[in-house]
């Protein structure tokens, strides 16, 4: 039987002293019996704690970092179903780099790779890997363009190289930022001990559960756990049947060989078929994936993805409530009003800009929900929506008396003008993209 929080408290030092990462003892406990940390966080736990808690305490999906300050972090996750809790850390997106490449053309490549930034919704979306494949004769351009990543970026790396002494080369150039092996064929003690050597993790490679299964328990045999799982199955169906497999062997069964981050290699014939490919392995259960091209069109569609999946499904992603001025407004400028759910902020936002005019923005606060299901949740409608635009003196802040909703909400504008005397209510388009040709038809000042 799982021990409570309580159980767990009893057996540590009480000491409130903080090393671990949590304030308090009692936090602690309570984060080990959640399996989101692991007894060896807590640098003074009593060898009775840790005979009673031992592997029991540990996450049910190791945590695994790849790279140096910024590393990126993968696995420890806790649910099969972003909508039971939530995701914690999201799929690390990689870029194949081969080294038959010409190096010039590789450092140009990886600049522009290092570069390359999509905001979405108040937030910076990029690549967080370079999966460097060995597949020439010649050992200098595989240490080259080590280099050339470590040199030009900051983002963790994969190293996949067949000959063991090129490979050992490799990695002592990039030790100190935690990189991570591919192996090609079923690992060996030697692989283990290599990864132990140079503080890298290994992603196993097997065709079959059982395979994967007895590489995993031989690592663990010799005291070895930073393991990724690549499980190559015959298509894109079963890939998804086994990941699922998985996650659900470590999460339902706490089947501790199955209990690490998946990768997978993603092989599709065009950027479409490479794109559905990543979407579902996205979606179940990969925490890397690895591109074998550089396409802006793919990745932006598998960040919008990764965004929507990896974002807390009961804590919407929100922008602060208050106004926003748009352009250079002034006291005469439009007013309009939404809500504080970034992706309609920034939205509506966006198509004031496109339409060419300043305004003002008042964003209510309905804790981060959209317009439709915070107006059927009571939280945007008409007296709502009063008392917060008196609350923020925006009465005070302009001189006209001419106000814009969303058209979606029609339904709130007579009781948003009884709440406020002297203003008129103006219902706008229903889609964002609509407001650029609804400025040029209707008379806001």
């Amino acid at each position: 039987m799982a021990l409570s929080g309580l159980d767990i408290f009893k057996l540590l030092p009480r000491t409130n002293c903080g090393d671990c990462g949590v304030p308090t003892c009692m936090a602690f406990a309570m984060k080990l019996a959640q399996k989101k940390a692991e007894l060896g966080e807590c640098p003074h736990a009593s060898d009775e704690a840790k005979d009673s808690l031992g592997a029991a305490s540990e996450p049910p999906i190791r945590l695994i970092k790849i790279g140096g300050a910024n590393a990126l972090e993968i696995g420890n996750e806790t649910v099969m179903f972003r909508h039971d809790k939530t995701f914690f850390h999201q799929t690390g997106i990689a870029i194949e780099l081969l080294t038959s490449e010409d190096i010039g053309d590789l450092k140009k490549k990886i600049e522009e790779i290092e570069n390359y930034r999509v905001e979405r919704v108040g937030e910076e979306l990029f690549i967080d890997l370079f999966f460097i494949r060995h597949n020439t004769d010649k050992k200098d351009n595989f240490l080259e363009t080590i280099h050339a990543a470590q040199n030009f970026s900051s983002k963790g790396l994969i190293l996949d190289c067949p000959s063991i002494e090129t490979l050992k080369k490799g990695l002592e150039i990039c030790k100190d930022n935690r990189p991570a092996i591919y192996l090609r064929e079923a690992a060996t003690n030697q692989d283990f001990e290599l990864a132990k050597t140079f503080n890298a993790s290994l992603i196993l490679f097997a065709d079959s559960l059982e395979s994967l299964e007895t590489q995993s328990e031989k690592a663990r045999e010799v005291g070895f756990s930073d393991l990724i799982l690549n499980l190559k199955s015959r298509n894109l169906g079963l890939q998804l049947q086994d990941n699922t497999i998985l996650r659900r062997s470590a999460l339902r069964n706490n089947f501790k060989p199955f209990g690490f981050p998946l990768f997978s290699y993603i092989r599709g014939a065009t950027v479409y078929e490479s794109l559905a490919e990543a979407s579902v392995l996205l979606c179940k259960y990969d925490s890397i994936i690895v591109l074998p091209e550089y396409s802006k069109a793919l990745l932006y569609a598998l960040f919008t993805l990764r965004q929507n999946i990896y974002t807390d499904p009961q804590k919407p992603i929100q922008v602060d409530p208050k106004i926003y001025p748009i352009g250079d407004p002034t006291p005469d400028s439009p007013v309009f009003v939404t809500t504080n759910f970034s992706l309609t902020y920034f939205m509506v936002s966006g198509e004031i800009e496109n339409s060419g005019i300043s305004s003002h923005l008042v964003i209510a606060d309905v804790e981060g929900q959209s317009v439709l299901t915070a107006w059927a949740a009571g939280k945007f409608v008409g007296e709502t929506v009063a008392k917060f635009i008196k609350d923020i003196g925006l009465e005070d802040l302009v001189k006209t008396r001419k106000i814009v909703i969303p058209g979606f909400v029609s339904q709130i504008s007579g009781d948003l003008e009884e709440s406020l005397p002297g203003w008129e209510v103006i219902v706008g388009p229903q889609e964002a993209s609509d407001i650029p040709s609804f400025v040029k038809n209707v008379q806001l000042t």
